[in-house]
């Protein structure tokens, strides 16, 4: 799918990599751009419409999707990574509750209109969704979880003309990972990486060079075949809208 002449929601578009993909999305031409954030934003380019959202706020959410009426590209980057107490109940709950939960309430609200657009869907992810990084187990698990809803949704809705990318990051210089003494990439070639795949038609995405090498092998992965074989078992449009 290009991007140019798209609409397209990115939830988290203050700043990071969500900001990175709404410079990116402007400079591919997109239609227009909802910007979701918790805060007022202002941006000069008329292409950009603010949307107050907060993915945890049942209210909000329904508020974007009345406001936002036609939808091509929902862009999943709105997140959290907090300062962890292995399994620690109420930071799990946290990391959940946005992670997973929120992430869940935003898509199947603008489903409807990605259905009738035969749209796409592109969640902002981690490569310790395939394999949990001990310092942060919360995060890990919040994120293999949502990694599990976007392979169950691509099951279900994929008859029904909706692409499901998931970007299955490494390290990206945001200021979720500031502190992190890894080499990171930009925030801007990320998003170009996942643009770039996303106009391929990859569903899983590695869009920097730390997690690049595990593309080719996830692909022919057992993981991946079960995915696929899975996936046939859901009859044509078996999803209700």
């Amino acid at each position: 799918m290009s991007i140019e002449g798209k609409t397209l929601l990115v939830t988290g578009a203050n700043r990071g990599i969500g900001q990175a993909l709404v410079t990116e999305a402007l400079a591919r031409g997109a239609k227009q751009v909802y910007c979701g954030t918790r805060k007022p934003l202002d941006h000069s380019d008329e292409r950009v419409t603010p949307v107050t959202l907060d993915i945890t706020d049942p209210a909000q959410i329904q508020g974007a999707a009345s406001q936002i009426e036609s939808l091509d590209i929902l862009i999943n980057n709105a997140g959290i990574m907090l300062p962890d107490v292995p399994f620690d109940p109420s930071v799990l709950d946290r990391h959940m509750a946005v992670n997973f939960h929120g992430t869940n309430a935003v898509t199947q609200a603008f489903l409807p209109a990605l259905v009738n657009s035969g749209g796409a869907v592109i969640t902002m992810m981690s490569v310790v969704a395939l394999a949990p990084l001990p310092p942060f187990p919360s995060y890990s698990i919040s994120k293999a979880a949502s990694y599990s809803l976007t392979k169950t949704l691509r099951a279900f809705y994929g008859p029904r003309g909706v692409k499901f990318h998931a970007v299955l990051a490494g390290p990206i210089d945001t200021d979720m990972v500031r502190e992190l003494q890894v080499p990171k990439a930009t925030p801007q070639s990320a998003a170009q990486a996942i643009f770039d795949a996303v106009a391929k038609g990859e569903e899983d995405i590695f869009p920097d060079a730390t997690v690049a090498p595990l593309a080719e092998l996830y692909a022919n992965s057992p993981d991946k075949i079960l995915e696929q074989q899975f996936a046939a078992l859901v009859q044509e449009a078996p999803a209700s809208s």
